[in-house]
């Protein structure tokens, strides 16, 4: 049984059936009485799909996310989860992996659901060649993306001033003299790519030219994090600083100078990035940035909801960072 019975039934069209169901616009007592004596007959309950014919819209937004495991998504889907409810939205939630082809069909799955918008967490869905997945998810619904950006209608980007934190804290540890600051690194996204700016951005700054720079991109992980220090250690070069575009690198760092018998935060300086439950699971605690991700994706939402209220929404907000000194920095 669904909303077209009803209208058959009751004699009416199925948007009068919709205005009865959500008490909205101008239904006469007799037709408002004759339409409920047939749902009471027929004990209808409104499916979701039901109730957006009459609004044109089905109060539901989808989440796309690469990896809900990690714990930096893992805190923005649950935080995006928690504001769509506050604001009477229901979720769907779809993750993608890092293939591209994967990314298309979860978008193009979501839009069949006919979902009011799209948010997409992270900086993992935009592709250096091809976004034609997001153009055209954008083309049917509003697409918010938390700490990434593209420049293209419909589309609006929540972002972290990555590149200020990250060279802040690389200038402060310049400032107090250290010059072997090495940076370690899992991507080249968005956010990757403002972060490794900010780094060497310091650098330039003070004067400093490129060959104190030590750049290395390692996969997402603890065990690689370590190698890569024990690499360098093994070569004969002895890091000052070390800061990463991850806390869970910054864990592999300060576990590989731990083994190699180096006091930290006295020999060598560490700061991670995000600010994750990580940080306070070391010894010592883990300096960090907080990228606020939870700011981020409140803000994502609120976008959503004034962009659905016909408000005037900037395509590109930006929130500042913060740096969070613990154990590891002095």
């Amino acid at each position: 049984m669904n909303i077209y019975d009803i209208a058959a039934q009751a004699g009416v069209s199925i948007a009068t059936v919709s205005r009865v169901l959500n008490g909205k616009g101008n239904v006469s007592e007799q037709t408002k009485d004759r339409v409920m004596q047939v749902i009471d007959k027929l004990a209808y309950t409104p499916n979701a799909f039901a109730r957006g014919l009459g609004l044109n819209t089905m109060k539901m937004v989808g989440i796309i996310c690469s990896d809900v495991s990690d714990i930096y998504y893992a805190t923005a889907v649950s935080t995006v989860e928690r504001e769509l409810r506050r604001n009477g939205y229901d979720s769907l939630l779809c993750c993608t992996g890092d293939q591209l082809e994967n990314k298309r069909k979860c978008l193009e799955l979501l839009i069949s659901k006919r979902v009011d918008a799209v948010v997409l967490v992270g900086s993992k869905f935009k592709e250096k060649d091809d976004n034609s997945h997001i153009l055209a998810a954008a083309q049917s619904v509003p697409c918010v993306m938390i700490n990434d950006c593209l420049d293209a209608p419909n589309i609006y980007g929540i972002v972290c001033d990555d590149f200020n934190a990250t060279r802040e804290v690389v200038s402060n540890l310049i400032l107090q003299g250290l010059r072997k600051i090495v940076y370690l690194y899992d991507a080249d996204t968005y956010s990757g790519v403002r972060k490794l700016s900010g780094y060497k951005a310091a650098f330039d700054r003070h004067g400093l030219t490129p060959d104190n720079r030590v750049c290395i991109r390692c996969e997402r992980s603890i065990k690689d994090a370590k190698n890569q220090i024990h690499g360098l250690l093994e070569k004969g070069y002895h890091p000052e600083g070390v800061v990463t575009s991850e806390d869970i690198l910054a864990v592999g760092a300060l576990k590989a100078l731990a083994e190699a018998g180096k006091q930290v935060p006295n020999d060598v300086q560490i700061v991670g990035f995000n600010d994750s439950i990580l940080a306070k699971c070391t010894l010592p605690e883990l300096s960090s940035i907080d990228n606020k991700v939870e700011a981020l994706s409140i803000t994502a939402v609120r976008t959503l909801i004034d962009i659905f209220a016909h408000k005037n929404v900037s395509s590109k907000i930006m929130v500042a960072a913060e740096f969070v000194r613990r154990g590891t920095s002095l």
